[in-house]
């Protein structure tokens, strides 16, 4: 392959895109591995083969349309991960309804806005999940409920909600049971389903998924089949993936990593898809991996340094595993040797991507060098193309810092009825502008060295967060460790280091400081320095460096410095 001058790639591949709607694929998988195991979730001691997933899957399919919607109407989920939200994924797909992803963590005016932005006409929610009690929110948002009959729901503040479905078996008043519904379809509703088999069309919207900026209301991103389905199957492509493969999928199925990577990842390639519980829980995760001799294991970088860091990590026997991937986030290169060494994950990959280019758009391979793995997110995907460009829209030349942009199949249709947030994102040539300030090298290896949001200017150097973050994590007290700037009355910025220690490790701001003296360039070590036991995230593992900047700038009394 002749070395890059400019940061430009493109995916091509002579494997070529799935041409199917996420439906009619799921009914080749189920007629090509009907007795394999299709679907485990450990905390519901279920155990399902693809015919049986199937039977459940058009069950559904059917109970949703024998309520009366309707292809193209818009059916929301507020669950954590459970077996009836793989069973919603690939009915309402079956049904050629917009699943709306909502997440388990939403409270009050946030699943409001959620189903009214985009219309939801059914809901189907869990009771409730650690502090959330989704029936009791959904009746004080919408009293009406008490007095309505299942399916005519007719609410002040939720106008366009007609039919809650309610997973669990005790009945409450104005919802559906979940089971209910799958029974009630009848051979004309499975006749229509087989009708839809042969109308839908692979560039139709399938599923929204909201995206949480740091200002603003969530954006919701909308997906096609043609859009998730080839990303999950080339997402598990590249760990080498057959029906032999077991996945534990401990990341949240609201989020893409683990609806596309996982579900549909698993699907494409005959592979199990293995819940290990409702939401990441180390212990969960190793008992299951050993239990059910799982070959790949998901996550985000803080899920596996939690995994590794258990105190019982020893004592379980991962020597199944051969692959995952880790993603969602920046991967300390220490966490990922011991993925390797530790876990024995020796194809273990890195990926990188965005909801709305559903999701990945760079991944590691099993062939790459650990030199790579490690310090890298791996290569553009098929059929992808990226650019890195300045301020001005130029592509860079390789080793440049700039904005990662993304064009191809992935490219989200748009946010759901907000033409003015997707022409911010998505230029007129079809390059979704991610943020995301990265470099690529001559062998087209990309790095995200930070987001642009991110990024620190600190007396007119501009300095990358994830660099000194890297560099911090050598330290051999420091767990984890995130860097954010805060304003400074002479530079304009400085550098403020959150440091998580090891268990039972303590030390100084000084020594942090002296520890950085001679290895790296004075204007990159942290003025301020804060020891802390956790670091504010979201549901998906994410850190929320906007909330650290706003509590250091009221902790230390800063100033934000005004800009004409």
């Amino acid at each position: 392959m002749a070395k890059l001058t400019q940061s430009y790639v493109h995916g091509a591949s002579p494997v070529p895109l799935l041409g199917d709607t996420i439906g009619t694929h799921f009914d080749k998988a189920v007629a090509r591995w009907p007795d394999r195991d299709a679907l485990i979730v450990r905390h519901q001691n279920i155990r399902w083969s693809y015919a049986e997933l199937s039977k459940r899957v058009d069950a559904l399919a059917g109970g949703l349309l024998a309520l009366g919607l309707e292809p193209g109407d818009r059916v929301g989920i507020w669950s954590p991960n459970n077996a009836e939200w793989c069973v919603t994924q690939f009915a309402t797909a079956k049904a050629g309804l917009i699943l709306v992803n909502i997440n388990p963590a939403y409270r009050l005016s946030e699943v409001e806005y959620a189903l009214n932005k985009v219309g939801c006409k059914a809901l189907i929610t869990a009771d409730s999940f650690k502090s959330s009690d989704y029936v009791g929110m959904l009746r004080e948002l919408a009293p009406e409920i008490d007095r309505s009959a299942p399916g005519r729901l007719d609410a002040k503040r939720l106008p366009n909600l007609r039919a809650l479905i309610r997973i669990g078996d005790n009945e409450k008043r104005g919802f559906f049971r979940f089971g209910d519904v799958m029974a009630s379809g009848r051979d004309r509703h499975a006749a229509r389903l087989d009708e839809l088999a042969k109308t839908l069309q692979f560039d139709d919207a399938i599923n929204i998924q909201f995206t949480s900026g740091t200002t603003g209301a969530p954006k919701g991103a909308t997906l096609t089949h043609h859009n998730i389905l080839n990303n999950g199957y080339f997402v598990a492509r590249a760990m080498n993936f057959t029906e032999a493969d077991r996945l534990c999928v401990p990341v949240p199925l609201y989020h893409c990593f683990g609806m596309v990577m996982g579900n549909l990842g698993c699907i494409t390639h005959g592979a199990a898809m293995v819940y290990p519980g409702e939401a990441f829980e180390p212990l969960s995760v190793l008992e299951t991996v050993e239990a059910e001799k799982c070959t790949a294991l998901y996550g985000v970088p803080t899920m596996f340094i939690a995994e590794q860091n258990h105190p019982d990590f020893k004592r379980f026997d991962l020597s199944s595993l051969r692959t995952g991937c880790m993603a969602g986030a920046p991967c300390p290169i220490e966490v990922m040797r011991r993925c390797i060494d530790d876990m024995h994950m020796s194809e273990v990959t890195i990926a990188y991507g965005m909801t709305e280019t559903s999701p990945v758009s760079f991944q590691s391979t099993a062939d790459d060098t650990i030199e790579r793995k490690v310090s890298t997110i791996g290569r553009i995907h098929p059929h992808v193309e990226v650019k890195i460009v300045d301020t001005e829209g130029r592509i860079v030349p390789t080793g440049t810092p700039g904005e990662l942009c993304t064009r191809g199949y992935s490219v989200m249709l748009g946010y759901w009825d907000d033409p003015d947030k997707t022409a911010d994102s998505l230029d007129k040539s079809g390059w979704m502008h991610t943020g995301d300030l990265a470099t690529m090298d001559e062998d087209g290896y990309g790095n995200i060295v930070g987001r642009l949001k991110d990024m620190v200017i600190r007396g007119g150097e501009n300095v990358y967060p994830r660099e000194i973050e890297e560099f911090l994590f050598r330290h051999p007290k420091i767990e984890s460790v995130q860097v954010i700037g805060v304003p400074d009355p002479k530079y304009g910025e400085e550098l403020c280091a959150w440091v998580k220690l090891k268990p039972g490790e303590q030390e100084t701001p000084e020594a942090i400081q002296a520890f950085c003296k001679g290895q790296i360039a004075h204007y990159k070590i942290p003025r301020y320095i804060r020891f802390v036991d956790a670091f504010p995230m979201t549901v998906t593992g994410k850190v929320q460096k906007f909330m650290m900047r706003e509590q250091m700038i009221q902790e230390l009394g800063l100033k934000v410095q005004k800009t004409a």
